[in-house]
């Protein structure tokens, strides 16, 4: 009875997304064709059409990768599947750790491997198609395997820990494994861009004297400290656009996509660098890792409490029952309950953008740089111009650009 319970929860989630994507789509082909006020002079009707087309047929093609996703999903869980690998990593009798290790790293790999034929489509169908894709398959191959190697030693080094933490203190590990979580990822911010991202990408110091000149002066002038400006070699691999910092605290190193600085002038460069700016002072990324951080030793606590009853096994009908199914169980527990949260995180999300916006307006005032600056990421991206009210509140971060230059321009 609840096997059946949770799967036909699990199955109305899955078919409201699906009913949100159907809105979007629907949305797009009404408006799609229309060119807005915005971006007069910015595009034409051929750029428009090649833009609605390049997202019907993103949005399409995640429909088929979701539901294939969610078969696969489903077959493991309610399936018997995860009952029968369960059963053979405890036939093994290997320790704890070990047993561990083993039962989550063949999960990654599974997980990876079912992935390829759509990571595949997804880049040298559908974004060589528009124009995007600038990877070569040798390319691909050599990021795919060192992504691959980097996430087998980061996970088992988690799971290791993780498991460890749990034999060690049987009582209070959740809190153990939370402080060790949150140590990790401020780790991670650190050592990622001096470690992980070159391994994928070329960064070389700014070239244009004049440009990083007015970013130390704005950076000076909010109060962060620069330790480097760098450009990246995006158009190795893709022509879309983007910026963005790195670092902890006062101290920041700035990356520009090369595709970016191709594309905007330096007035629009910098006030696109003022709203990353404006996260900063606003201390947006503080709160959401306070926000998170406090749910997720909530998290933590009641899955120790659940953990400790012993009971999902019995409700998924695993014979062969092992603490790593029951993680398993709950992590998928967890995503359902998360599902009505969304739209809170997302509203919290996109207030933040606007702020962000409000203060790279009011620390340049030069709201024409970024009004343009989002038109051309926009136009360059091919970004959907007319998404449906109710899917960017359970999906956008960011609010819709054309919500946005009109929020801007009453600014002024």
């Amino acid at each position: 009875m609840y096997l059946s319970i949770i799967l036909l929860i699990y199955l109305f989630i899955t078919c409201f997304e699906y009913w949100l994507d159907y809105l979007n789509l629907q949305n797009l082909r009404k408006y799609g064709s229309v060119i807005p006020a915005e971006f007069e002079g910015e595009i034409d009707q051929d750029l428009l059409s090649r833009t609605q087309n390049y997202n019907i047929e993103k949005m399409r093609f995640g429909f088929v990768s979701s539901a294939f996703h969610t078969i696969i999903l489903v077959f493991f869980l309610f399936g018997g599947i995860l009952d029968l690998y369960s059963s053979w990593v405890v036939s093994l009798n290997l320790p704890f750790i070990l047993s561990g290790l083993i039962f989550f790293i063949i999960l990654l790999y599974a997980e990876t491997l079912i992935s390829i034929p759509f990571n595949l489509y997804s880049v040298f169908r559908i974004e060589n198609r528009y124009g995007f894709n600038t990877m070569t398959s040798g390319l691909w191959i050599k990021d795919s395997i060192k992504s691959m190697l980097i996430s087998t030693v980061l996970t088992g080094l988690v799971i290791c820990a993780g498991l460890f933490l749990i034999e060690k203190s049987p009582n209070l590990w959740w809190f153990w494994i939370w402080c060790f979580f949150l140590a990790f990822s401020i780790f991670m911010m650190y050592i990622s861009p001096y470690i992980i991202e070159p391994l994928f990408h070329k960064f070389n110091p700014l070239d244009d004297e004049a440009l990083e000149s007015g970013i130390r002066e704005l950076m000076q002038k909010v109060g962060i400290k620069v330790s480097r400006i760098f450009k990246m070699d995006a158009s190795k691999r893709t022509r879309h656009t983007n910026a963005y910092f790195t670092g902890i605290g006062k101290v920041k190193r700035i990356v520009l996509y090369d595709t970016l600085m191709e594309r905007m002038n330096n007035n629009e460069l910098l006030s696109v660098l003022a709203h990353e700016a404006g996260h900063w002072k606003k201390r947006h990324i503080l709160k959401f890792i306070i926000l998170t951080e406090g749910v997720a030793l909530i998290v933590m606590y009641v899955s120790f409490r659940i953990l400790n009853m012993d009971i999902l096994n019995v409700f998924f009908k695993i014979e062969e029952g092992a603490f790593f199914s029951e993680v398993v169980i709950l992590g998928f527990l967890l995503t359902i309950t998360a599902f009505p949260f969304s739209p809170i995180l997302k509203y919290l999300s996109r207030r933040n953008e606007n702020e962000a916006d409000k203060f790279s307006h009011d620390i340049r005032g030069d709201g024409g740089s970024m009004i343009s600056a989002l038109v051309k990421l926009s136009r360059d991206n091919l970004s959907n111009l007319y998404p449906h009210p109710l899917y960017a509140v359970f999906h956008y971060t960011h609010p819709p650009v054309l919500e946005r230059i009109k929020r801007i321009r009453r600014f002024s």
